[in-house]
């Protein structure tokens, strides 16, 4: 009887011995897997770490001691009174303001003009390749070579505006000393810039949409407006997400055009967070402060990245 029995539940342990062993297998498989990736990833995760980790770990705890760059071997702590006086300097609320006026102006322009320029450049008409590479030369050229192309171009006397604006009875100025004028001025470098790399990247994503979206809608009686509205701007919003996160942080970090073109003048009338970090670490050699400068920056763009990626998945 008992025979029997054992007869009757061998099949179950032949089954559940297979599905052991190709959970063995499986195992093993994953975890041969597993340790190749992280193989794989090790050389740039390590770089991650001494390129970026370390020096912002290290950033931030200079940010709490007295240090300057003239000893930089004596450290004292002094807690949280660089963020005392960092919120009591209204230079620094000054290139807060200033900062965040150049960031909004210049990812707003540049994404507006970007994006008209990225419906010209997609279509198809005569000559179109070679108007496509003439729009990246901005982009490519080095910033020095855009700060001075453009210091030429607004220079008193000789420059070529003030020699336009003359013939037509104008001033004749200096446009990137005139305390009214340098922020909006060093505003239009980053757009002029950048400006073409949003177009050729939502181009890009442009030409992925499947035409039969546009043909269909045609059929619906759609116009241009609408296909615009419901099929493009739907269609391109995750790369617009990625454009936008990028620009902002590379125009919230704006220094080294700023830097050569006004060096932060006049009389701080283009002083940004990032010429501001450098002045007190370089030229006031006030290192942990300019550390705590660097820090709010750090907080302020980490927050608007994830609110601003939260808000995008949720619509």
């Amino acid at each position: 009887m008992a025979a029997i029995e054992l007869y009757r539940l061998m099949p179950m342990f032949n089954g559940a011995q297979r599905r052991l062993e190709r959970f063995v297998d499986e195992a093993r498989w994953f975890t041969r897997e597993t340790w190749l990736g992280y193989g794989l990833v090790l050389p740039a995760t390590v770089m991650m770490v001494g390129i970026i980790i370390y020096p912002t770990v290290r950033a931030l705890w200079i940010s709490f001691n007295a240090r300057s760059l003239l000893s930089p071997e004596q450290v004292e702590w002094a807690g949280v009174a660089n963020y005392q006086q960092l919120f009591s300097d209204s230079v620094f609320w000054l290139s807060l303001e200033h900062t965040i006026f150049l960031t909004v102006g210049a990812v707003v322009t540049m994404y507006l003009l970007g994006l008209g320029l990225a419906l010209l450049l997609k279509e198809n008409l005569p000559g179109m390749g070679y108007f496509r590479s003439l729009s990246m030369v901005p982009w490519v050229i080095p910033p020095v070579v855009i700060v001075i192309i453009w210091t030429w171009m607004f220079q008193v006397d000789y420059g070529l505006v003030n020699l336009i604006l003359q013939k037509f009875g104008g001033p004749n100025k200096s446009w990137f000393g005139d305390v009214g004028l340098a922020l909006p001025l060093v505003t239009m470098l980053r757009v002029w810039k950048d400006a073409p790399f949003v177009a050729i990247a939502l181009m890009a994503s442009m030409q992925s949409i499947p035409e039969s979206y546009y043909e269909a809608a045609e059929i619906d009686g759609a116009n241009a407006v609408q296909q615009f509205r419901y099929i493009t701007l739907p269609n391109i919003s995750y790369i617009s997400m990625i454009i936008i996160v990028i620009e902002t942080i590379a125009a919230f970090n704006s220094f080294q055009m700023i830097y050569i073109a006004t060096g932060g003048g006049p009389v701080n009338a283009s002083e940004v967070l990032g010429t501001y970090v450098y002045q007190q670490a370089f030229q006031e050699y006030a290192l942990g402060y300019a550390s705590a400068v660097g820090a709010v920056m750090l907080v302020l763009l980490t927050v608007f990245t994830t609110v601003y990626i939260y808000l995008e998945d949720t619509e």
